[in-house]
Order: C-alpha cells, then sequence, then structure tokens
C-alpha cells in the first residue's frame, strides 16, 4: 500500500501525532461529542478514486475543504484514493487520518461504506475511533458517530433531463453512469423522467462503464466515456448527460467530434473543464453541491453541533439544480425553474428507480 506508507510520512512531518481517543488533543469534549474550540479542529478528508483534478465529484469536495480552510482558517488534509485498491485500503486511510489526530474526518463516495455498509471500511473506522466524528458523502454508514451526507440526484437530473428533451432535435438522448450501482441508477431515473416530462415519446439510451465487481473502475476511464458516447452520437443521440466523474471529460471530447451536445455533472464542467476547446458542447451541467454539504458539516462540527444519521441536500435546500454557463439554457430557463418549482411544492415527485 504504497499511498498509505507515503502519507504516514506526510503526516510525521507536521509534527506529533495525536491518537483518535485522546480528547485532550483531538478538540473533542470527554464524550466527542463537540470541539473544544475552533483552533483545536483539524479535518481530515479522503477521496473518492479519482481524487482532486477529476473536474466533476472529488474537486465539488475539494473546493467545500479548500473554503474550510480559507474561511474557517481550520487546518485540513486530503489523501487520494488509488484505482484497484481494496476495502482494506480504504479502512487504514480513515483509520490514518484519526490516528494522526483528524477530527472531524469526510469519506468521499460509496465506495467508503464497502459491499456492506455495516461492516464495510468507515464502519469499522468508526468502531475502532468512538471519539472521532465521521461524515460520508453519499453514505449510508449507521453509526452514532457518523453524519450521513446524501443528495437528492434524481432531482437536479430531472431537471437537465428536461433540458436535454427541450434542447434536442432527433428525439433521442443518452444517460452514461460510471458503475452499476443504485446511487447512479437514481440519476439515470431523474434524468429519464425528466426527458420523458417534455417529450413523452423521447428515446433514452443508458450505458454503465463498470460494475461493483471492478471497483467502479468507469468513474475514472475518460477513453470508456468517450467510446460509449460515440457510440450513442451514431445511433441518433444529439445529448448525452454523464455521470461518470473523471470519465465525463471523454464524453465531452466524443461529442465535440460529433457536433453535437453533452451534460456535466456535479461540478459546474463548462467552468472546470481543463480543455477550453470543450466548453462549447458542454450545455450544462447537474450541480450537485458537495462544496456546500462539506462546509457545513465542518462549520457546524466547528461549532459543538454534530448531527449524526441522514441529511439530504435536494432542490429545497439548493443541494442539487442545474448550470447556466455558456448560456446555452438562458432561453428555457424559465421552463426549468418552473420544473424546480413543481418538484419543491410537491407537485411532482421523481422517482428514483
Amino acid at each position: 500500500m504504497k499511498v498509505l506508507a507515503t502519507a504516514a510520512v506526510a503526516f510525521v512531518a507536521l509534527g506529533s501525532m495525536t491518537a483518535c481517543g485522546d480528547d485532550s488533543k483531538s478538540g473533542t469534549s470527554d464524550n466527542g461529542s463537540a470541539p473544544a474550540g475552533k483552533k483545536n479542529v483539524r479535518v481530515g478528508l479522503a477521496f473518492d478514486i479519482g481524487g482532486r483534478g477529476d473536474k466533476s465529484f472529488n474537486d465539488s469536495a475539494a473546493a467545500g475543504l479548500d473554503k474550510v480552510k480559507s474561511d474557517l482558517n481550520i487546518e485540513v488534509k486530503d489523501l487520494a484514493a488509488v484505482a484497484g485498491e481494496s476495502e482494506n485500503d480504504k479502512y487504514s486511510r480513515l483509520k490514518l487520518l484519526c490516528d494522526s489526530g483528524y477530527n472531524p474526518v469526510i469519506a468521499v463516495g460509496f465506495v467508503y461504506d464497502g459491499a456492506d455498509a455495516a461492516n464495510g471500511p468507515l464502519a469499522k473506522a468508526a468502531k475502532d475511533c468512538p471519539n472521532t466524528k465521521f461524515a460520508i458523502v453519499d453514505g449510508a454508514t449507521k453509526a452514532d458517530n457518523v453524519a450521513d451526507l446524501t443528495f437528492a440526484e434524481e432531482q437536479g437530473s430531472y431537471l437537465v433531463g428536461v433540458a436535454a428533451a427541450l434542447k434536442s432535435t432527433k428525439g433521442t438522448v443518452g444517460f452514461i453512469g460510471g458503475c452499476q450501482v443504485d446511487l447512479i441508477k437514481k440519476f439515470e431515473a431523474g434524468f429519464t423522467a425528466g426527458a420523458k416530462s417534455v417529450k413523452a415519446d423521447i428515446k433514452v439510451l443508458s450505458n454503465y462503464l463498470s460494475t461493483p465487481a471492478e471497483a467502479c473502475k468507469g468513474f475514472n476511464d475518460p477513453a470508456g466515456g468517450k467510446t460509449a458516447a460515440s457510440g450513442m452520437y451514431d445511433q441518433g443521440a444529439d445529448i448525452v448527460y454523464a455521470a461518470a466523474g473523471g470519465s465525463g471529460t471523454g464524453v465531452f471530447e466524443a461529442a465535440k467530434a460529433k457536433n453535437a451536445l453533452a451534460i456535466g455533472v456535479d461540478s459546474d464542467q463548462y467552468n472546470t473543464v481543463t480543455d477550453a476547446s470543450l466548453k462549447p458542447v458542454i450545455m450544462t451541467s447537474m450541480l450537485k453541491r458537495v462544496d456546500n454539504a462539506v462546509f457545513n458539516f465542518v462549520k457546524d462540527y466547528a461549532a459543538g453541533n454534530f448531527k449524526g444519521g441522514a441529511t439530504v441536500f435536494d432542490l429545497k435546500a439548493d443541494g442539487v439544480g442545474y448550470a447556466t454557463s455558456g448560456g446555452k439554457v438562458d432561453d428555457i430557463k424559465d421552463k426549468l425553474d418552473a420544473a424546480k418549482a413543481d418538484i419543491v411544492s410537491g407537485k411532482v415527485t421523481v422517482p428514483t428507480k
């Protein structure tokens, strides 16, 4: 586990180590319920596959962590994941942050739940570090010292589905998921429902780049994303929505090559994509405000307000939404906002399957 060995060296350079059970140094009270003061809070964050630089999911989490450092003046540390790593590697990363005195510790992505959330990497770390508070983005670990930060991805996806149907001239659109898991199927369900709310007979093509058995490698496979998207454009799609993390870059490249359009995910990918020549093909992005969830979780913790269990960030809470950068949806913004209002009011319930 080269990555963990390297990280361990980096931690030594930071100074004295703090055991996760030593409340006098971790900034928690005797029962670990609240920090002794903001100056004693040290935030550790473990990324999902792709890490910083994926221009999508992980970068949104990174933006939240960076805001914690700049706005709250709190010490932070993040560690990257490695493609193909084991669940024990993920556990070791969380435990390393805990043992090094970071509290709270944030796990980014459902991969930290593992195949069995009750006994997965985060569940084990939470048990072994009872005085450390954890949060997991997109997770479902049930423990008193864990906060599950979840999102109504289907609602944001519904809005970009409406946008796709309104903008499609061919009557066919596509969806590409990074991994065939229930979480990503929520994106597909919402996108399909949104598109069909505009055009009941619209055709929605679907393709998943990987499975859990393949360690969900499809979240960091631009080449695979490009191939899948090219196939959809060849089948008549003129807009493809990619809920596939770093693989989205490949989808944008395919859209450019086919003179078509694409929809990004999580971050406003019009603004985060590295290759400026790809911006014209990015019609919009489904925004998933992981940055806000990370920042608000730490801010609350630093104020002594830790809340375990699930918190859902939906349209009403501005936890999800759509991007307007590039101006390609300006002419339909009124329709998108009307669809949003229908969801927020309860008039429309977006399916998750």
